[in-house]
């Protein structure tokens, strides 16, 4: 799946998809300085001799860089073979700098805070300085990758062409921040926690499970409960979708991991370097926006997307219905994933 043409570091074993680009010393929004930093990332397809076909696709909450490979294939409107995507891993994912991979005294518990922007300046230097790329076709990713993706749009708005955030708002929701809250409070509830500086990310299994519960509660619709989609993958019972799909998904994460990427999901404002001041923050987009709401999603609903795509200059407002709320980007149901391809299509019919 990589691009083996460009000079770029090597990935740091076999069994390591990812690429590493060295940050240096990186300021921190926070103030913090994060010293031998480093962001990383995969590529997929072959980036042309005018460097006018490169497609961000960060990533979700939870996720990593291989996540965002399943909506990119051959035929389908993300296609390898006429775009090449970059896929960064966000701060905090386990893979760029984060608490699990870092250094004392900025390890587990003491690594500094973070905020969407840190990310997205760091992957503005991966694009720009590293890759050399001018202008990006589209900047597209779901929930926390939405988020990177309107500050991309507000922050770069010279860089971006199209943009595609999937269930994630201009600011996050209040609805959404006390459920951050929520599940961050049950990370650390686990006895074994320890401030952090617990000695293995399995001994917070306790906090790890009632972290999934609370996804259980919110990441999916009350329709698919009432229709019992779970049985569609292979569940028998609610309690076992429960456990064998959202704690066994969560439970082999670093707690700090998931504690530095929600610190973000929950303060993301693209108006903070505004003084606040939405509508001065999105007057700078120029990018074709297609702003996309999932039915029954519970952290960003569609009526909170649909006001923001009332305040995006020229954006428009496309609804993927699905019984899975939030979790419809999970690709479980093959006609989740048909919508979502169809919404990349036509924001690039005229590309």
């Amino acid at each position: 799946m990589r691009d083996t043409h460009l000079d770029e570091e090597a990935p740091v074993s076999a069994a390591d998809p990812n690429l590493y680009l060295d940050l240096g010393p990186f300021p921190l929004a926070s103030g913090h300085v994060l010293p031998e930093a480093r962001l990383a990332y995969q590529t997929a397809g072959t980036l042309n001799a005018a460097k006018d076909n490169a497609v961000l696709l960060p990533h979700m909450y939870s996720g990593t860089a291989d996540f965002m490979h399943a909506f990119i294939g051959e035929g389908r409107p993300l296609d390898p073979s006429r775009y090449f995507f970059v896929l960064p891993a966000q701060l905090g994912s386990g893979t760029s700098s984060s608490p699990s991979n870092t250094p004392p005294p900025y390890d587990r518990g003491s690594f500094p805070a973070v905020a969407t922007s840190d990310d997205v300046r760091a992957q503005h230097r991966l694009v720009t300085e590293h890759l050399g790329i001018e202008r990006l076709v589209m900047v597209s990713g779901w929930s926390m990758g939405g988020q990177q993706t309107l500050e991309w749009a507000v922050r770069y708005p010279e860089v971006v062409e199209r943009a595609v955030p999937f269930a994630a708002t201009l600011r996050n929701p209040d609805h959404c921040t006390v459920f951050c809250d929520l599940h961050t409070d049950a990370l650390r509830s686990d006895p074994a926690w320890n401030g952090g500086s617990y000695e293995r990310s399995s001994d917070v299994h306790v906090g790890l499970r009632r972290h999934a519960q609370a996804f259980a509660l919110m990441g999916a619709s009350s329709h698919m409960y009432r229709a019992e989609a779970w049985r569609e993958l292979g569940f028998t019972s609610r309690d076992g979708f429960v456990q064998g799909f959202l704690q066994a998904y969560f439970l082999p994460m670093d707690p700090n991991d998931l504690l530095c990427q929600a610190r973000k999901w929950r303060s993301s404002d693209v108006a903070l370097e505004h003084g606040g001041d939405l509508a001065a923050a999105v007057a700078r987009v120029t990018a074709k926006v297609t702003d996309v709401a999932f039915t029954g999603d519970l952290f960003f609903p569609p009526e909170d997307i649909r006001n923001d795509a009332a305040l995006i200059p020229g954006a428009t407002y496309e609804e993927i219905g699905s019984v899975w709320g939030h979790f419809t980007m999970f690709n479980l149901r093959a006609e989740d994933t048909a919508q979502i391809d169809a919404v990349y299509a036509k924001a690039l019919a005229d590309a």
